[in-house]
């Protein structure tokens, strides 16, 4: 018995601390959830804008680019054309000059 009584109190102690415990009630875990959920909202829409965002600044990239390489091509086209008016301009150059007729 004298081990019974050495225990008792503490036992007493656990059994009153586990039944104190208890389990949340669902509008405690709401009120505490509340502020975590209201932040997750507002980042997920913080979120959604900067995808939207990301999104339309690829698409502006991506047609830049293209036009980029457009004006590459065209540049390369006009680069083409003088090269041919400057040799042909040369050409004129090296030929004597004609004799006028009398």
């Amino acid at each position: 018995m004298s081990l019974f009584v050495k225990f008792a109190p503490a036992a007493v102690i656990l059994v009153g601390a586990i039944g104190l415990s208890g389990c949340a009630s669902k509008s405690y875990v709401r009120e505490q959830i509340a502020p975590v959920s209201q932040r997750v909202d507002a980042l997920e829409t913080r979120l959604q804008e900067t995808d939207g965002t990301a999104k339309s600044a690829l698409a502006e990239a991506q047609a830049a680019s293209g036009q980029a390489q457009n004006n590459g091509q065209r540049l390369d086209q006009l680069g083409a054309r003088v090269d041919g008016i400057d040799q042909r301009l040369q050409a004129q150059e090296r030929k004597p000059a004609k004799r006028p007729r009398n």
